[in-house]
């Protein structure tokens, strides 16, 4: 049953556009994921390991995420959940901090894009779930050619 939820999760997510051909858009690149709903990590962390990720972290909370960014090598590039679950609301503090270790990053978000979260990192980009691979691709590539500071 939950090989069939997985299933229908990645299939809802990533639809039936494919995914870019070419898996060197993170080639060598270390990811960072944050999002507290187990099998939408899964699913970004699938989406950027076929992009050519070597090494995704993903962690389903703020402080779990602080914790990792303190004890890991740096990041290439990170996608965050916007708000999560938890006891801590949401994903701000986790965004300042790789924006002081000049990580990009994109916020993943059930919210609308002009969310006043997302305003506070302005040059973040934003995709709203649900989500495509080749639109979250997009944001991750865009998030890496620009400076978020």
């Amino acid at each position: 049953m939950l090989s069939n939820l997985i299933r229908r999760t990645r299939e809802s997510s990533i639809g039936r556009r494919p995914l870019p051909k070419s898996n060197s858009l993170l080639n060598g690149k270390r990811c960072f994921v944050l999002d507290d709903e187990f099998l939408i990590a899964l699913d970004i962390q699938q989406i950027l390991e076929r992009a050519g990720a070597v090494h995704v972290a993903s962690v389903a909370s703020a402080t779990e995420a602080i914790e990792l960014l303190g004890r890991e090598p740096k990041f290439d590039v990170a996608v965050l959940d916007v708000k999560l679950g938890s006891v801590e609301r949401n994903s701000l503090n986790v965004a300042a901090l790789l924006q002081t270790q000049d990580v990009p990053f994109v916020f993943l978000t059930g919210m609308r894009a002009d969310d006043m979260h997302a305003k506070q990192f302005p040059n973040a980009p934003v995709i709203e779930k649900p989500y495509d691979a080749a639109a979250l691709l997009r944001a991750v590539q865009h998030a890496l050619s620009q400076d978020q500071v």
